[in-house]
């Protein structure tokens, strides 16, 4: 993929033209943003522009063809062991960026979720990054660059990635999925500004199971304990997605919170549901559904110090079912 496929990010192709244009391409960039903005592309845009045998990452050349596919000689690219970038995998790195490259004007290494490596990992990546050679290029990529080591922040030239506007998504959504305006308008506001997730797997879960789980929710009551529990082990089950349901219950209260300040039906996520925030709204007053914000805010805090997921569910239902 090329600069020019990229869907937004101008200002960041800009720089990157520039830095090519005037053979100033750093050796080392932190590339940051939300989850599926567009960081990755214009990783590989960048890297195919460097390798390409006519200096401008046409896309037909041998040597773009080998990025677009990954077996490039002079590309690695680095991604978690499982939950996290580990020493050795480093330590792995480092052995091949110290050899020449061979058929590129540099190595080029892409280190997936960056924000995952184990202090010694970080520790022994920055070695690396105190004494660049002048033929290798790290691209960093993290959707939390505030975890990374600040000296490792420092010596990268950092490349903020902002969201996607929902206007730009909806459209796309409907002309590549032919869907109708009200469901893309529901996956567009839901997918905070990601492609990766209003194309995803997670469409199924934002249109369809969405409805259901919003009708459970508003459906319980603080005097009936065992739907609740019930319910609570049902979200636990499968915490891949629990981040998303969660995102769909702070996404409805808000929803409902617009509704009782008055505002316009298009600043709404859930237009299909009007009915339901109606009902929900009548019953909650600006004060109650602060509350119900602010204790789903607390679990997703909770949730990332690896509590007890199931209990943290029923305290967190008895709150929004009171």
């Amino acid at each position: 993929m090329t600069f020019d496929q990229i869907l937004g990010h101008e200002q960041q192709k800009e720089i990157l033209r520039r830095a090519l244009a005037n053979g100033k391409v750093a050796h080392a960039y932190l590339f940051s943003g939300q989850d599926g903005i567009g960081k990755r592309l214009m990783a590989m845009a960048l890297a195919r522009a460097i390798v390409c045998l006519e200096q401008r990452g046409c896309g037909n050349c041998r040597a773009c063809r080998k990025i677009d596919h990954q077996n490039h000689p002079d590309l690695h690219i680095l991604e978690p062991d499982g939950n996290s970038i580990k020493i050795e995998q480093i330590r792995v790195l480092q052995r091949e960026l110290n050899l020449k490259p061979l058929e590129a004007p540099c190595k080029i290494c892409i280190i997936e979720q960056a924000d995952t490596m184990t202090v010694g990992a970080a520790n022994a990546l920055l070695k690396t990054l105190e004494e660049p050679r002048g033929d290798t290029l790290i691209i960093l990529l993290s959707t939390q660059p505030n975890r990374l080591l600040e000296t490792i922040r420092s010596r990268c030239q950092p490349l903020p990635f902002i969201r996607h506007p929902n206007s730009r998504i909806q459209a796309e959504l409907e002309k590549q999925l032919g869907i109708d305006s009200a469901e893309s308008h529901v996956l567009a506001a839901l997918s905070e500004g990601s492609f990766k997730k209003a194309f995803g797997k997670d469409r199924d879960l934002y249109l369809e199971q969405r409805r259901q789980l919003l009708k459970t929710l508003t459906g319980l009551s603080s005097g009936s304990i065992l739907p609740i529990l019930d319910f609570a082990e049902q979200l636990a089950a499968d915490k891949t997605v629990l981040p998303d349901i969660l995102e769909i219950f702070q996404a409805f209260y808000r929803d409902v919170l617009m509704t009782l300040q008055g505002r316009s039906d298009e600043e709404l996520v859930n237009l299909d549901l009007k009915e339901k925030i109606l009902m929900v709204s009548g019953r909650e007053n600006v004060s109650t559904i602060l509350d119900k914000l602010e204790a789903l805010i607390e679990i997703r805090r909770q949730l990332d110090r690896n509590v007890n997921r199931q209990l943290a569910l029923e305290v967190l239902l008895l709150k929004l079912a009171a």
